[in-house]
């Protein structure tokens, strides 16, 4: 294979005609010392392809994700990974494909890392979005790095499904409820008294590393409760809620449930109880600004120059072809609104999620967004149909390292009540040239 020296690919930095691409996990992208490598995270501009991918996802998923990333004939490629052999299987691909030939980085991601004059970049909060690897040292009583700093709690957490949980979940984890976080009356958050004695009765204090997860099914909008089938969803709700309120260390595991056990990790059928706390230790909510409400929203829409309320929805939703939900008849959006996208409807979040279910590579996520006009320098609140999808973007935010961010609680189903007082659109709106509405 053709390679490329660090000194060479420096130079070439930032050259619109190559594409460098980096075959590793994506954890290792984010920035995790997978390989005990000196630093952490990726070479400027590198584009996420993990040399896994080949493995399972079909040819022409694969094509278009290789195109998508800029691997095409038109571009020169320079690949890097942990070993030569991820690199070759990527390279083995392109070149069937008429890509090519690859130059490979001499010395791969570990030389890279290990001189410090070298650039790298990595997700700013990435330790909040751990992986198998990572959890499996510290369910084993391991120091891994970023291990929790004191007391840690692991959580398999769904909407109403007790059984699942029972059913098998990863050992030692608790079971958490979405109930006991949110009234069912308006699906918002509870009050902060409510809030703050279900936390003391799982026995999270604000000072607890707190690890969220779920279980993602397949399922269908018309079912009479799909949130039961969106895992992965309803843990990054209660991690926002649990932020909100004022856990300092939340924590997500990439991939969730599913990622667990492809790994051929053991699960348990034990039925685990929390043991309470007398104290949460600090009044709830800490941190009021994660969560917005109505007359916040109507503030930041006011303001489209400093402010973004953010759409976290299909289009069919968007454009008012449909609710999105059994529960909400009125179709719409919210006038002012920024469209954000999701996925096929209101359980699943294919869009800000690669193939095998873990977040999208946030370079891309960032840039969508940044197409449509959500940047860090402006206040962002995400809003979906009652705040699922609007915390799993809001959280996606918070490991960016966005500093003004918020779910607004009410969305949709809030709004929507009162088209008197609060404007409504239906209808195509004025969307720029090439943009994705699938």
């Amino acid at each position: 294979m053709a390679t490329i020296s660090r000194s060479e690919l420096r130079e070439r930095l930032g050259d619109p005609a190559l594409t460098i691409v980096d075959v590793r996990p994506l954890a290792a992208f984010n920035g995790w010392r997978l390989e005990g490598e000196a630093r952490g995270g990726h070479i400027p501009g590198a584009k996420a392809f993990p040399a896994a991918w080949l493995g399972i996802v079909d040819g022409p998923e694969v094509e278009r994700l290789l195109h998508e990333k800029g691997l095409t004939a038109e571009r020169e490629i320079v690949a890097y990974g942990y070993s030569d052999d991820d690199v070759a299987a990527l390279s083995t691909r392109l070149e069937a494909l008429g890509v090519g030939p690859v130059h490979v980085l001499v010395g791969g991601a570990q030389a890279w890392a290990a001189d410090e004059t070298l650039p790298l970049e990595r997700l700013p909060n990435h330790d909040k979005l751990v992986n198998i690897e990572w959890l499996r040292q510290v369910l084993a009583g391991g120091r891994p790095e970023a291990a929790p700093a004191g007391r840690s709690l692991l959580f398999h957490v769904n909407f109403g499904v007790p059984e699942e949980y029972a059913e098998g979940h990863i050992p030692g984890a608790l079971y958490l409820d979405t109930n006991w976080l949110e009234d069912p009356v308006d699906w918002n958050r509870r009050s902060p008294e409510a809030i703050e004695a279900a936390l003391q009765g799982l026995g999270i204090t604000h000072d607890t590393t707190v690890i969220l997860y779920g279980r993602d099914t397949e399922g269908h909008a018309n079912e009479k409760w799909p949130g039961r089938r969106a895992g992965q969803i309803a843990a990054t709700r209660a991690l926002m809620i649990l932020r909100y309120a004022g856990v300092d260390d939340v924590r997500l595991l990439d991939g969730g449930y599913d990622w667990w056990v492809q790994g051929g990790n053991p699960l348990e059928t034990i039925a685990r109880e929390p043991a309470p706390v007398e104290s949460f230790g600090v009044p709830v909510p800490l941190r009021p600004e994660v969560i917005v409400d109505i007359d916040e929203a109507k503030e930041i829409i006011a303001d489209p120059a400093g402010a973004a309320l953010v759409s976290v929805r299909t289009w069919r939703e968007h454009i008012g072809d449909v609710s999105g939900y059994n529960y909400i008849g009125p179709a719409g959006r919210i006038k002012g609104d920024v469209w954000g996208n999701c996925g096929t409807d209101a359980y699943h979040m294919q869009h800000y999620r690669n193939v095998d279910n873990t977040m999208r590579a946030y370079p891309e996520i960032a840039s969508n967004w940044d197409e449509a006009g959500i940047t860090p320098d402006k206040w962002v609140a995400f809003y979906c149909g009652t705040g699922w999808r609007a915390s799993e973007t809001w959280f996606y935010a918070y490991l960016q390292g966005w500093q003004r961010i918020a779910v607004y609680d009410g969305g949709w189903f809030e709004w929507s009540q009162d088209p008197i007082n609060n404007p409504i659109e239906v209808g195509l709106p004025e969307v720029p040239a090439g943009t994705d509405t699938a």
